[in-house]
C-alpha cells in the first residue's frame, strides 16, 4: 500500500479525496457464483455499512499495531502520504493476495497454484475492471526450522532442521508461479500483475534477507515485485481516473 500510493499520484488524490479506502482481510464473494475468498489487501470505493471502529484505523496506525519496523526513510515517506483509512468495502479496485512458501517447496506447489488461481477468479468475477495482483515470497535458505515440526520450547529441546535443494526448491516456485494465467486488459482471465521476492530465512533468529541476485526475478523482469507495483500504478491511472 505504502509502494503504491507513492506509484500513483492519482490514488493520492482519491485519498485525500475520501474516494477510497483500504480493507484487509477483506471476505469478498464474486457476483456470478459467490465463492467466498479472503483477499488479504483491497483498495475500494467506500461502502455504505456503518464504518465503526473500522474508520479510526488508518495505514500509519496499523502499522504501528501490528508492529511493522519501518526505516527512518520509509516512515518519512508514509507520514508525507495523505491519510488512508481502513473501512466497509464497497467496489473493489485493487485486491492483492499474498502467499509465501518457506519450506517443502514442491510439495506446497499445487495448493499455491490452486489458491493463487481461485484469487483473481474471484475478483474478476465481481468486477472484471477490478485490478487482482498477487504477491509471493519464495525461501531460499538451505535449512529452515519449521513452527508446524517443532511445536515444543526450543530452549528446552532441540529443533529439527529441514533441509532443502537450493536454488532448485526455490526455482521451482517461481517457475509454479511464472505459469499461472496472467491477463493485460479486462475481458481477459489471469491477473494483471504479479510480483515474487525471494528471501534467505532460516526461521532461528538469524537475520531475514531479501535476495536480489538470482533466482530473483532481474529488476527489469515482469514478476519483479517493483515492476510489479509500477504495474499496478499504471493500471488505477488508466481504470480510475473518472472515479
Amino acid at each position: 500500500m505504502l509502494d503504491l500510493m507513492q506509484t500513483s499520484s492519482l490514488l493520492q488524490n482519491h485519498v485525500k479525496e475520501g474516494k477510497v479506502i483500504f480493507g484487509v482481510n477483506h471476505k469478498m464473494g464474486d457476483f456470478k457464483q459467490q465463492r467466498p475468498k479472503k483477499l488479504d489487501l483491497v483498495i475500494a470505493r467506500p461502502g455504505t455499512a456503518p464504518a465503526g471502529e473500522m474508520s479510526a484505523v488508518t495505514l500509519a496506525s496499523l502499522a504501528k499495531t501490528w508492529g511493522i519496523l519501518l526505516q527512518p526513510s520509509e516512515q518519512a515517506r508514509l507520514d508525507a502520504l495523505p491519510e488512508i483509512r481502513r473501512g466497509p468495502v464497497g467496489s473493489v479496485l485493487v485486491a492483492l493476495e499474498a502467499k509465501a512458501t518457506m519450506t517443502a517447496h514442491q510439495r506446497a506447489l499445487p495448493r499455491l497454484y490452486d489458491e493463487l488461481n481461485s484469487s483473481h477468479l474471484t475478483v474478476h468475477a465481481s468486477s472484471d475492471f477490478a485490478a487482482a495482483s498477487a504477491f509471493v515470497m519464495v525461501n531460499v535458505a538451505k535449512e529452515f526450522i519449521s513452527p508446524d515440526i517443532n511445536k515444543w520450547d526450543l530452549a528446552e529441546r532441540p529443533a529439527r532442521v529441514s533441509t532443502h535443494r537450493q536454488p532448485r526448491d526455490a526455482q521451482l516456485v517461481i517457475d509454479k508461479v511464472t505459469k499461472i494465467p496472467r491477463r493485460v486488459k479486462p475481458g481477459e482471465e489471469g491477473f494483471d500483475a504479479i510480483g515474487i521476492v525471494v528471501v534467505d530465512c532460516r526461521n532461528d533468529g538469524s537475520p531475514f534477507g531479501v535476495v536480489t541476485g538470482p533466482p530473483s526475478p532481474a529488476p527489469n523482469d515482469d514478476f519483479n515485485y517493483d515492476q510489479m507495483v509500477r504495474r499496478l500504478g499504471h493500471i488505477y491511472d488508466s481504470r480510475f481516473a473518472n472515479i
